[in-house]
Order: C-alpha cells, then structure tokens, then sequence
C-alpha cells in the first residue's frame, strides 16, 4: 500500500482576483482622421478642470479600493502614453493624466475561468526556517476572459509532519512587464520584470509575444544547479497564439526579472516537457512526449536547444492505455531519478503514477507503478475538464513527496506521499 496523505486546502478560481492591465486599443489613423488614442487624449484635454476632477473622482471610487497604488499606476501609464504622442506633460495637471492613464487601463480577472497544473520548488529564501520545515515556491496556471492562460506564483511552507501552509495572497496582484514601447509587439526572448514593490504571490507573468498571445501553459519549474556551482530557477512551458504551440523557458536567479526564452530544436514543438535539475554524465536531458503518446528521453548540449530523443516509457497499464506524459521535472534520489507520469485511460481519465530511472543513466527505467497513485475520484471528477488530475512539479522534503496537482482543470489539491512505501510499489 502507498502511504498517501490528502491535504485539506483547496485552491480554486476566484473571478475577484483582478488586476490593472494596459487597455490597448487600435491606435491608427485613418485617412489621416484623428487616431482612438488622439481622440481619447483631446477629449480628457479639451475638460474642463472642474469635469476632469469629477471624472476622476468617479474612477477612483470604483477602482482604488480594488488595486494597489491605482494613481501610481494611471500615471505610469500616462508616461507611456506621453512618450508615444510626444505630449507635454508639464503643461498637463496631475489629475487629466491620471485620467489619461485610465482611459489606457482595464481590469482583468486572471483566474474566472480556472486554476490548476501547479509546480513546485524550493523557495530561493529559505532564512528562518525551523527544522524539518521548507519554504516552497509554486506555480500556477491561471485562466481568465478569453481562455487566456497566465502564470500565477504562491509561496508557502511545508513540513515533515506533511502540513502546509500558503503565505496570504496580497491583496492587489500586478503583472510583471517589459521596458519598451507597447506598439512594438516583441518577438523572441523577451525579459519581464516583477514590480519592484510587488510579492512573488502578488505577481503574474501575461503573454507578451506573439507566440505567446493565446496563454502561457503548464509551467514545470526546476531549481536547478550548474556545474560551477551558481543555482537558477528554470522552467518550461508551453507558448500558444491559438493555432501553433511552442515550447519555451522562464529563466531567472533572482525572481525579479525573468527571461521567457524561445526553445529551438524539433523537440520543442511539443508540449510537456519537464527538464533534470542538473546535467547528467554532462549532458542536459529533458522528459519530453515527442508524439504525443509516450514518454521519450532528451539529450543536449544547450538547456534551450533540444532535438530528437529516444523512447524510454510506453503505455502498459489499463489506466494509461490511451497517452502518458511526465508531470513534471525528475526528482533526485538515492535510489535514482523519481519521474511522476499522467496516463489517460478510459472516457479520458486521467491518473498519475511513477517511474524509477537509473541514477547515472536515465535512459534505463528500473520500475514503474502499475497502479495509479492519484485518481480522479467521486469528487474531483466535476469540473471544467471533467476526470482529470495533473501536476506539473512535486519536490522532495525529507521522507516524503509533495504533490501539489489540478483538479478537473478547475482548481488545485495537495499531496503527500511516503517514498519509501511508492518504492515498495515498483
């Protein structure tokens, strides 16, 4: 037997998280007529003092109790406008450019429509933590209006006595962004930074490219550690701009700025792909699902650059007849290289199980689970995607394996499992 414990939180979706986002509408001109952005501009210029202060007013009573340093942030957005009209601010009074700056801003609600697909890592902070106790950083995937897919963070603790404990959400989220002008739609690598006054659980990373402009998916996060000993937080998602999909990595040392980074190579038009948190016998290795249907293993000399692998795990079991995928980067152990797997059997259900690979040569599987370790059950089959469980990262703590997981696409769970009795089950 798997000696498996079921936290008691839940996460779900919840429509009230929201946050101030750029409202970007079509600026050209046509026909030399004044473009949406002139037009807006002189409108709010063209009031009087005493109408742009009651509009004003209005904006703020039903905004600014909603979001963190509103004003701060319409007048920041104002900047971005003055640059890109060539205004002159300083004959501008504060409040018209504030005013501006809202004409420029919406709320969106990251999270209505689902939460779900969390990874896990160590938090990069691990200063006062009593014995035995470990601070963690998760990711999420969080859906909002349009089926957009963003990643949301949550920090919190674990325990060895399998007790979590999530630090509070903020109450107003920011997104993280890029410097640059917002016309210029960029393409490639781009680097996002978190808002200096923001937490890691307030902050949300949005799609900037193109490749990206229909959701970032089903972050695998890996803290992971160089051969000259410097560490770097990495992880790998899917890019998706509602019609291709592409493989791409987050990277980042000091979870302030992070690199969203592109993947080359004809392994990276896949989703699902979860990386080892070092190299091994010198290469880096990936877990990838190269034709969606079973698991391969990945070499490479370059972390963003992955080609063909081989094929190391197929269906077997009953439980994953139909597909099966990693959840989530290999955990290290002395026994070998833990690699959690989702199958999906019958009427599309999904289950997680496990693998054991040979420590120094990971193309070697040295046991698998016959037997799911998590299932969807009576209730968690309801949902936005019915009858599915998903993880997109454990971490090791002590004994035990913490398994944060998605619930029917639809909100998040968590798990602790022995390893020694998930050993025993090989």
């Amino acid at each position: 037997m798997i000696d498996l414990y079921h936290h008691p939180l839940r996460l779900r979706a919840d429509p009230s998280r929201v946050v101030v986002r750029p409202f970007h509408i079509a600026w050209q001109s046509v026909n030399g007529a004044p473009s949406r952005m002139e037009r807006l501009v002189r409108a709010v210029l063209d009031m009087s003092p005493g109408e742009a202060r009651g509009q004003l007013d209005a904006v703020l009573k039903d905004f600014e109790a909603r979001h963190w340093q509103t004003r701060r942030v319409f007048m920041t957005r104002y900047d971005e406008i003055e640059a890109q009209m060539g205004l002159d601010g300083a004959n501008i009074g504060d409040e018209k450019r504030q005013l501006i700056g809202a004409y420029f801003c919406h709320e969106y609600s990251y999270a209505a429509a689902a939460l779900m697909n969390p990874s896990a890592v160590p938090h990069y902070d691990q200063s006062g933590m009593p014995k035995g106790s470990l601070r963690i950083l998760m990711s999420l995937r969080a859906v909002g209006e349009g089926h957009i897919s963003s990643v949301a963070f949550r920090e919190g603790i674990i325990t060895d006595t399998n007790d979590l404990t999530l630090a509070p959400e903020p109450p107003f989220a920011t997104a993280a962004d890029t410097f640059g002008d917002e016309n210029d739609v960029p393409e490639g690598a781009v680097t996002v930074h978190r808002h200096r006054d923001s937490t890691l659980s307030g902050t949300l990373l949005f799609p900037i490219t193109r490749a990206q402009s229909n959701g970032l998916e089903d972050m695998r996060l890996t803290h992971f550690q160089h051969e000259d000993g410097s560490e770097e937080w990495l992880g790998t998602y899917t890019a998706y701009n509602g019609s291709q999909i592409q493989s791409e990595m987050l990277r980042t040392r000091d979870w302030r700025a992070f690199d969203l980074v592109p993947m080359t190579g004809s392994a990276a038009r896949n989703k699902g792909m979860g990386l080892f948190p070092r190299k091994v016998n010198g290469k880096y290795m990936m877990i990838g699902r190269q034709d969606g249907e079973n698991i391969f293993l990945i070499e490479s000399d370059r972390l963003t650059h992955w080609d063909e692998g081989v094929k190391l795990i197929t269906p077997k079991f009953p439980w994953e007849l139909v597909q099966m995928g990693n959840c989530g980067p290999p955990i290290e152990l002395e026994e070998g290289w833990l690699m959690l797997t989702h199958g999906v059997g019958a009427m599309r259900k999904y289950s997680i199980g496990a693998a054991l690979l040979d420590k120094n040569d990971p193309s070697k599987v040295i046991g698998r689970t016959s037997a799911p370790i998590l299932a969807a059950a009576s209730e968690d089959r309801e949902g936005y995607v019915p009858n599915v469980v998903y993880s997109c990262g454990a971490i090791r703590h002590g004994d035990s394996i913490f398994i944060p997981y998605g619930v029917a696409d639809s909100s998040v769970a968590f798990a602790f499992v022995s390893i020694k009795s998930l050993l025993a089950v090989m």
